[in-house]
């Protein structure tokens, strides 16, 4: 074996370089210690950091104004009139990122205007659509009366989790955006494959399907429904309407859909005879009493909102 090479140093010195070699060994652990003792501090302060971002991020999305809203529903819904032979779209502006929307007036008793807000995944709308949609297109057609409907989205709670009353409802408000002449039959169509309460409804891709199959065919529509471009103006639209006045009206807030409103008044008779709705419609127009509205149908019901 070959001998180490201090074999021949004195007793001195293997003790002077046994503590050589001690405090190389101390201050090597010692800058272990110091090393990872900063990457700890330093994993510390980048995990608060994140955390403070999401926190930052919450309050900011929390506090920030809804996003602009569609074109040609400056009122949370879009108006429809007619001309006796086609029915148009009353054309406005976009609610700016944070405003106010602005109130339709009222209509007269020579042309009655009518409102209805409605939550696409509400089985009482959809009665409410199915018996009136017709009539009511013959209504404003002819320009006898004039519509405005107002989408909201208070029933998410009832799709498993998809949001298919805000996910429909920003679909109708991406055709009033891109294709608002189309709106009054996505409308229908939407009612017309109206999935059942508590099931996840329609996809995306199959509102999409669905209001190119009811004509609207702009291809804005379809990236706006599936980004969700209005997403934000819905909750916002349904916020002022589950807890604001309804406008030219004297109800303190909506309690439940479908409303249906004429010149302010509140239809409360059948959902599925169009004929009593239709006598409502005459008789604000022509300033009869209305407080039977119930007469000839089964009496109103609405999905209350939570």
């Amino acid at each position: 074996m070959t001998p180490p090479a201090d074999s021949g140093a004195t007793k001195r010195e293997r003790r002077e370089a046994a503590r050589e070699k001690a405090r190389i060994t101390r201050e090597a652990e010692a800058k272990r210690r110091r090393r990872n003792k900063w990457f700890l501090q330093g994993g510390l302060v980048v995990g608060v950091l994140a955390v403070l971002a999401v926190i930052t991020l919450i309050i900011v999305r929390s506090i920030a104004p809804a996003g602009p809203g569609p074109l040609n529903m400056a009122s949370d819904g879009i108006v429809l009139q007619g001309d006796g032979t086609s029915v148009s779209t009353v054309e406005t502006g976009a609610i700016a990122s944070g405003g106010e929307p602005t109130s339709t007036a009222t209509g007269s008793t020579d042309k009655p205007h009518i409102v209805v807000y409605l939550d696409y995944m509400c089985p009482y709308c959809g009665q409410f659509d199915t018996a009136n949609a017709a009539g009511l297109e013959q209504m404003v057609k002819s320009g006898s009366a004039t519509l405005e409907v107002h989408p909201i989205g208070f029933l998410d709670n009832a799709s498993v989790g998809s949001k298919y009353s805000t996910r429909s409802a920003n679909a109708a408000a991406c055709v009033a955006n891109y294709e608002p002449e189309k709106f009054l039959d996505v409308n229908t169509a939407l009612f017309a494959q109206q999935p059942a309460e508590n099931t996840r409804g329609l996809t995306n891709a199959e509102l999409t399907t669905l209001v190119q199959g009811a004509g609207a065919k702009d291809d804005k529509i379809a990236e706006c429904i599936k980004s969700g471009e209005f997403t934000e103006w819905v909750a916002a639209a349904t916020t002022r309407a589950l807890n604001d006045p309804i406008p030219n009206s004297d109800l303190p807030k909506l309690t439940g859909t479908p409303l249906v409103l004429v010149n302010g008044q509140q239809y409360k008779g059948s959902l599925t005879d169009p004929t009593v709705f239709s006598q409502f419609v005459q008789e604000v127009a022509t300033g009869a009493s209305t407080t039977d509205t119930s007469t000839g149908g089964a009496e109103s019901t609405a999905t209350p909102t939570p």
